[in-house]
């Protein structure tokens, strides 16, 4: 290796000012990770009876109120179909209900019931001992650099690929 030459990550020389080249899949890091993290999640929330995601649905309605398929859907990043599936359970339990909309009456809103809301209460307590566990595990600093990160990726990806970001949310 020349001094002009260097190893990027993955070992493979790169020359000065180049990037190095990118092996592997990104999509699959990523995943993995979400995999890992969710995992902490579920289990501490178990006692429950919740999942992070549902967790995630319960609490998007707690803090906006009664939404539409399209807006709840967009809220939590996630196309019509999935969302439906992760509100089976949900309408199982009687914690959500779906009920005409007052402004549009072939629209279906999806609403938290006072049992859901209980459920969701009990399981912040849970969620946030979740929370401080992976902070801890990985530390502040790196969280902190992450949700950065991640936040400057949705805004890249929101603005370069619009009519994907549409898609999601339709």
């Amino acid at each position: 290796m020349t001094a002009t030459t260097r190893r990027g990550r993955d070992g493979e020389a790169a020359a000065d000012g180049d990037a190095p080249r990118i092996r592997g899949c990104t999509c699959l890091r990523v995943r993995r990770l979400a995999r890992r993290i969710t995992q902490i999640y579920d289990h501490t929330l178990a006692p429950c009876g919740l999942r992070v995601t549902q967790f995630s649905l319960l609490t998007c309605l707690r803090q906006g109120g009664p939404m539409a398929m399209g807006p709840l859907a967009a809220a939590l990043d996630m196309d019509r179909t999935t969302l439906t599936r992760n509100l089976k359970p949900l309408l199982e339990m009687r914690l959500v209900s779906l009920e005409r909309s007052p402004l549009d009456a072939r629209q279906r809103d999806v609403r938290l019931t006072d049992e859901g809301r209980a459920r969701r209460d009990e399981a912040k307590r849970l969620w946030r001992r979740a929370q401080d566990q992976v902070n801890r595990t990985l530390g502040a600093p790196r969280i902190a650099s992450l949700h950065d990160l991640f936040d400057g990726l949705l805004d890249t990806l929101d603005q370069t690929q619009p009519a994907l970001a549409r898609e999601a949310s339709a």
